[in-house]
């Protein structure tokens, strides 16, 4: 079905929200009193390195991420990162509750042109099943997520070319959805960060966040 937008990993990741404003990086820690924030920097892009969610310099891209790196003193090189912009397509499908997850992923790539407005050589699908539909006894919802692959693509080689591996692949409205359930203005300092100062910084990490907090994924 190609990259999965819901892959779990073990490996602690960097949160790694790559936007047209800029770059920004978290790497979160977990303790039994919750998350801390290890470290968190942020970093400027050439002007229009990238529009809409759509990297269009991407050496521009891989050097400042590159330099967000060297900033942050970070020995993890596995992050998560996000697609967003107008190529990213979710829809809410209904299927039946006895298809495993193969049956699944063969329907929806035979079904798929009725979802998405691109070749479907040209894209990364992924699929989860959300719970059982209130409409219909013996269906499921299930999301369906895709995006043009050669996003997916730029980001994974702007990222190589700052030394990182990538681990994850989400969906920036996921990421922050995932950010908004936690009090991350909250989370403990570790001894990188001037925890008064992360107060104040991190209502603007929400993604970056959202995405570190995929390490810690149920």
């Amino acid at each position: 079905m190609g990259k999965g937008f819901f892959r779990r990993k073990l490996d602690v990741v960097l949160g790694v929200d790559i936007n047209d404003q800029g770059i920004k990086l978290v790497e979160l820690g977990r303790s039994a009193q919750g998350f801390s924030i290890q470290g968190y920097v942020t970093q400027v892009l050439p002007a229009h390195a990238v529009v809409d969610g759509t990297l269009l310099d991407l050496d521009g891209v891989g050097r400042a991420l590159h330099q967000a790196l060297s900033r942050l003193h970070s020995g993890t090189r596995h992050a998560a990162v996000a697609v967003a912009g107008p190529s990213v397509i979710t829809r809410v499908i209904e299927m039946d509750t006895d298809l495993g997850d193969e049956e699944m992923a063969w329907q929806i790539q035979m079904e798929a042109d009725q979802y998405i407005p691109y070749p479907l050589d040209e894209v990364a699908i992924d699929f989860q099943v959300r719970g059982p539909s209130p409409q219909e006894a013996g269906r499921v919802e299930v999301l369906l997520v895709a995006c043009l692959r050669e996003q997916v693509e730029a980001r994974e080689a702007a990222l190589a070319l700052a030394g990182l591996v990538t681990q994850v692949v989400d969906v920036e409205a996921f990421a922050l959805e995932r950010a908004c359930r936690q009090d991350f203005a909250s989370f403990t300092p570790g001894h990188r960060v001037d925890g008064a100062q992360w107060a104040v910084d991190a209502q603007g990490m929400g993604v970056a966040c959202g995405l570190a907090l995929r390490s810690f994924a149920g």
